[in-house]
């Protein structure tokens, strides 16, 4: 029939509005940051990806973690934000700025850390997986 959507119809499904309000913080957290679900598979029934915010207080530094089979994409919104990770047995820092973004690779142990005390560092978080992985970890250089 013309007119009539079909609600099985992949071409019409609805869109989902999540007001920054109602981001939910029932997710799994890391130690020394905040962290808000917006889109998943249990908040918009979201087949194939993940995405929030995460908020890391002025002078705070998050656990170390990874995200298991999931790549990282960071936004950062404001403050100036670093990421520690490892390589081989060193550790180096990203030194991000608003505007910039950084791809975290699957399983690669990392933390954030915000050196200014006097401001939040807020990214937005998109990942390849519908839930949030996040397995915390003792040191960046092992599990």
């Amino acid at each position: 029939m013309r007119g009539r959507v079909n609600a099985e119809d992949a071409w019409h499904k609805p869109l989902r509005h999540i007001p920054s309000d109602e981001l939910s913080t029932d997710t799994i957290q890391t130690p020394g940051m905040s962290r808000y679900e917006a889109i998943s598979g249990r908040l918009t029934g979201s087949d194939r990806i993940w995405f929030g915010r995460t908020h890391v207080a002025g002078g705070a530094s998050s656990a170390n973690h990874h995200h298991g089979e999931s790549e990282t994409g960071i936004y950062v919104v404001s403050g100036h934000p670093v990421v520690v990770f490892a390589e081989g047995d060193e550790e180096h820092r990203i030194e991000a700025s608003p505007g910039d973004f950084v791809f975290v690779p699957p399983f690669t142990a990392h933390r954030e850390e915000n050196p200014a005390p006097e401001e939040e560092a807020v990214v937005v978080i998109a990942r390849s997986t519908q839930e949030a992985i996040v397995v915390n970890l003792e040191s960046l250089f092992g599990h």
